[in-house]
């Protein structure tokens, strides 16, 4: 579904992304573990296709095509979609508006009422609330995710889906999560918390800009908590990243 080739990427003569090699397959919840600051949010604008985050050299291999020049609307036309770590406010834009917007014209098996009820938000509250500042970020991230249920991507790439949201609604996430590989979708599913990676059918450590370890979520959890806890490698060359671990 999703290859990434030796992708480098480059900030400020700063590698955020250095030889970055992975691949998520279709159908597969793929976690990508790393602490803050490690790369995670640039890899999933870089796949997305974000002006201000083109990759320097590299591959980027999704369903076949290469897209590396394909923009950021070529890319969702091809099924990428991007769950943003902090979701955007629209003011004057209703919740169902928005949702039903997402919809377009896929046929979708799910309406507004029943992508809120998956993500635990009562409808009759919620549909006709306004996507703006007087919602939390808990709120607008579980929103945000109703909207890529009704989308149906064939990637949904979720950025720190579990950040800002109580311990309650957790269960939700990972029931939202479940749903939309079980709809077809491959799911990479960017987070810091252990117990979001366990629910993953593999996972990737991300340390200092390079993919360290590969495996089960069982054994890239534990890779973590022995090498990644506390990132040592950041900035630093290949040959040093290699050496620590």
């Amino acid at each position: 579904m999703l290859e990434l080739i030796n992708v480098m990427l480059l900030k400020d003569g700063r590698k955020i992304l250095d030889k970055v090699n992975l691949k998520i397959y279709s159908q597969e919840i793929h976690s990508i573990l790393g602490v803050n600051g490690t790369g995670k949010t640039t890899l999933a604008y870089a796949i997305m296709g974000l002006p201000e985050y083109k990759i320097n050299s590299g591959k980027i291999i999704f369903k076949d095509k290469l897209i590396i020049k394909y923009s950021m609307s070529e890319r969702a036309q091809l099924g990428i979609t991007l769950a943003w770590q902090e979701p955007a406010r629209f003011e004057g834009l209703s919740v169902q508006k928005y949702l039903e917007i997402s919809k377009g014209d896929k046929n979708s098996t799910l309406d507004p009422i029943r992508a809120l009820e998956k993500v635990g938000l009562d409808p009759k509250k919620y549909l006709q609330r306004e996507l703006d500042s007087t919602l939390s970020g808990g709120e607008r991230k579980r929103i945000e995710l109703a909207a890529v249920l009704i989308m149906q991507p064939k990637l949904a790439i979720l950025d720190e889906p579990d950040s800002g949201i109580d311990t309650l609604s957790i269960d939700y996430i990972k029931e939202v999560i479940r749903l939309l590989a079980s709809q077809g979708s491959s799911v990479m599913l960017i987070t810091h918390h252990e117990e979001i990676v366990s629910m993953a059918d593999r996972a990737s450590t991300l340390c200092g800009g390079r993919i360290l370890k590969t495996g089960l979520p069982e054994e890239v959890i534990r890779f973590f908590r022995n090498h990644c806890k506390e990132c040592k490698h950041i900035n630093q060359p290949e040959e040093e990243i290699i050496k620590n671990v």
